[in-house]
């Protein structure tokens, strides 16, 4: 009974799960759907593409920066 608005706030408001990279992946363009993602301190907000071909690109890109590249706290 939740939508992803509910879980992403209790994902940031939760101190154990916080630091977890969220990548809002919609099919919203919205500007007003854009603002209230990252105001709920989403880390990336991304409108899924038409086509398989560009939907498999996009998940690729998500996975390289991530999963590669990006950056993530470990234990302290």
């Amino acid at each position: 009974g939740r939508d992803g608005r509910d879980v992403l706030r209790g994902i940031k408001d939760d101190d154990d799960l916080r630091c977890i990279p969220v990548v809002v992946f919609t099919t919203s363009g919205a500007a007003t759907d854009v603002r209230h993602a990252y105001e709920l301190r989403a880390n990336a907000y991304l409108v899924k593409p038409v086509g398989l071909d560009a939907f498999t690109d996009v998940i690729r890109a998500i996975e390289d920066f991530w999963l590669a590249k990006a950056q993530r706290p470990g234990p302290i």
